[in-house]
């Protein structure tokens, strides 16, 4: 590859990851299980008018049909395809804060931010009670 090349090549990835990281968190998500370290749902984050981030389960890979049997109230044993788990997050610098996640398959809702990575290909969401010393966090891949 000649050096005109080899440049217009690097300066082509650079432009690709500004345009990501210009996008923002709005997007397709892949997560990953923290067990089985497969493919586990996919995950549409859309950002409101007012720049506030909400997340939706588009698709389960390993049980498509599953339904949230400990979530409480009008969420109880509905499909978790199509269900809201990510509310609430909100624009503070170079992430997003005040959020909530839902863990389908405990039931169980914790404080929650994100934090794009890897040029904007990685999604680090961070689950919590409290101060954010108690909790776990995912890297989520674009799709």
């Amino acid at each position: 590859m000649n050096s005109v090349a080899k440049w217009a090549s690097v300066l082509l990835l650079g432009v690709c990851a500004n345009v990501a990281m210009a996008a923002g968190a709005a997007g397709t998500w892949k997560t990953i299980d923290d067990e089985s370290k497969q493919a586990k749902a996919l995950v549409e984050i859309s950002e409101s008018a007012s720049g506030e981030l909400t997340g939706k389960i588009v698709k389960l890979f390993m049980h498509p049909d599953a339904v949230c049997d400990k979530c409480d109230g009008a969420l109880k044993g509905k499909p978790v395809v199509g269900m809201t788990i990510v509310t609430g997050l909100k624009k503070d610098g170079d992430e997003w804060n005040g959020g909530k996640i839902l863990d389908p398959k405990s039931g169980k809702v914790y404080s929650a931010k994100a934090k794009l990575s890897d040029d904007g290909k990685k999604l680090e969401v961070r689950g919590f009670i409290g101060m954010a010393l108690l909790g776990r966090t995912q890297t989520w891949e674009r799709q």
